[in-house]
C-alpha cells in the first residue's frame, strides 16, 4: 500500500515545517489565547454586572460570535479590518494590515466569546460570601475583583482555559485559506510543488494529533491537581 510514497520529503523540509510553520503557528496561539481570556475575562464582567446595558450588549456579543463559522469570520476580518483602519486614520486609502494581523484580531475577538463563557461560569463558582466579605473590608467592585475573585476563578478554570486553547491550536489551521504560512500552509505549499499530498498531509495530521494528544494529557494532570488543592 506505501510502495509509492516517498516519505523523505518529510525530511528534507522538516526545518522549513517547524521553524517557519509551527512557529507561526504556536505564536498566533499564544497571542490570541492571552488576548482572547483578557477580553473574554472583560466580557464576562459584563455579563455579571448589574448595570442595565452591559450584561445585553455582552450576551448579544457572545452568541453572534459563537453563532458564525470562524472561516467565515477570518474573510470577514481580512476584508474589513483595512477599511476599519482607514475610517479610524481618516486614511484616503484602506489601512494594509497584513493577514497576520488580521488572524490576530479575528482569533482574539472570536475566542474572547468562548473564553467569557469560561470565565463567567469560574467567577459564578466562588461563594458569594467572598465578595461580600472583601464588600466588608471596603474592597470596591474592581478591587474585590482583581484580589480576591479573579485570581481564584482563574485556577480553578485554568483546565478549561488550556483546553480551549488545545482548540484554538487546531482552528489556527484555517488561516490557510488566506495563503498564510502557517503549519498547515507549509505541509500544503511543500505536498504542491514535490507532488506528495499524501505523505505531507497524513504527517500534518500526525503532528497535530501528537500535539494534542499530549497538551491533554498534561491539562489532564493539571486538572487532577487543581482538584488537590480545592
Amino acid at each position: 500500500m506505501f510502495a509509492n510514497f516517498d516519505f523523505s520529503v518529510i525530511l528534507t523540509s522538516l526545518r522549513y515545517l517547524f521553524l517557519d510553520g509551527m512557529t507561526f503557528t504556536l505564536t498566533l496561539t499564544a497571542l490570541a489565547a492571552v488576548g482572547g481570556v483578557v477580553l473574554g475575562t472583560l466580557i464576562a464582567m459584563m455579563r455579571l454586572s448589574g448595570l442595565p446595558v452591559l450584561p445585553q450588549v455582552a450576551k448579544v456579543y457572545v452568541n453572534f460570535m459563537r453563532s458564525l463559522p470562524l472561516v467565515l469570520v477570518i474573510f470577514w476580518f481580512y476584508f474589513l479590518v483595512p477599511y476599519i483602519g482607514q475610517w479610524a486614520t481618516g486614511a484616503e486609502r484602506p489601512i494594509q494590515v497584513g493577514a497576520f494581523t488580521s488572524s490576530l484580531v479575528t482569533f482574539t475577538l472570536f475566542e474572547a466569546a468562548y473564553f467569557s463563557e469560561i470565565m463567567r461560569a469560574g467567577i459564578q463558582s466562588i461563594p458569594r460570601g467572598q465578595a461580600a466579605a472583601a464588600s466588608a473590608l471596603g474592597l470596591t467592585y474592581w478591587q474585590s475583583m482583581s484580589t480576591v475573585i479573579l485570581p481564584q476563578a482563574f485556577r480553578n478554570m485554568l483546565p478549561v482555559l488550556l483546553t480551549q486553547t488545545i482548540v484554538l491550536f487546531q482552528d489556527t489551521s484555517l488561516v490557510y485559506v488566506l495563503s498564510i504560512t502557517d503549519f498547515l500552509g507549509a505541509a500544503s505549499k511543500v505536498a504542491q510543488r514535490d507532488g506528495r499530498l499524501v505523505e505531507m498531509y497524513l504527517f500534518a495530521a500526525v503532528v497535530y494529533f501528537a500535539v494534542c494528544f499530549v497538551a491533554s494529557l498534561l491539562v489532564r494532570r493539571l486538572q487532577r491537581r487543581v482538584a488537590i488543592i480545592r
